[in-house]
């Protein structure tokens, strides 16, 4: 069993009937969703933050998973949620919120998804699966705060890069099957996601409430940005409107 880094660890708080699952991305950990999962947990909602399966050990150890092993760390939080809560939405960073989308598009009881930066289109990534190498650079950390860092993997395993292409076409041709509503938020500064991704997502997805938020601010790791308190406070906004609606 692989040595998990301090910091990356699973978060789980158990509060009121609202669940939340919060999914952190590709090559990251749990840390940098922190901000946000206190936030929830202060305001009372039920939780969930898995380390995805690979994530937060070693890049040798990430080489060894696939995206379906991604998919079932996000739904194992699901149904840990689904025993204690009556509703539940779906929030994800970059890769997370890929996953946030999968979950939305597969359980129609998720009664939300926020997707921050989510990834479903990364050309620079699909074209350099045909490297020899077996890492590449690493990708993590892009944050305009100078004084903020991401705890994420220092290189990118290429066989895992695979696993995501195939992961964000799967979602891709799955949008037209979210319905819930969504809230988007894009970085219009991001060195890893191309902005334009948030943009087909939401024009892709049938929910009939649906909004974008522009983040002037911050780069692709938004959650630990200086956006992140206006993230927080949307979110929260967000949660309240449809659990009050209903």
């Amino acid at each position: 069993m692989e040595k998990v880094m301090h910091g990356a660890e699973e978060m789980r708080f158990e509060g009121n009937e609202v669940g939340i699952l919060v999914s952190h991305g590709f090559t990251g950990t749990t840390q940098s969703m922190k901000p946000l999962v206190e936030a929830y947990a202060r305001a009372g909602y039920t939780v969930y933050c898995p380390r995805l399966k690979g994530h937060g050990t070693s890049p040798e150890d990430m080489e060894s998973t696939s995206h379906m092993d991604w998919v079932q760390s996000v739904e194992e939080a699901y149904t840990w949620l689904k025993e204690r809560c009556s509703k539940i939405f779906v929030v994800g960073l970059s890769m997370g919120g890929t996953l946030a989308l999968y979950m939305a598009s597969e359980y129609r009881d998720i009664e939300g998804v926020i997707p921050i930066n989510a990834a479903i289109d990364i050309p620079a990534l699909e074209n350099s699966q045909g490297t020899d190498e077996r890492f590449l650079d690493a990708i993590g950390s892009d944050i305009k705060d100078p004084a903020t860092v991401e705890l994420a993997y220092d290189r990118t395993p290429v066989k895992s890069i695979g696993e995501l292409v195939g992961l964000m076409g799967k979602v891709k041709d799955r949008l037209d099957e979210i319905h819930c509503p969504i809230m988007i938020f894009v970085s219009d500064e991001d060195h890893v996601v191309p902005p334009h991704n948030s943009e087909v997502i939401f024009e892709s997805v049938f929910s009939e409430h649906k909004e974008i938020i522009h983040l002037e601010n911050s780069y692709h790791v938004a959650t630990l940005d200086h956006d992140k308190d206006m993230i927080i406070e949307r979110t929260l906004e967000f949660f309240q409107m449809y659990t009050n609606t209903k």
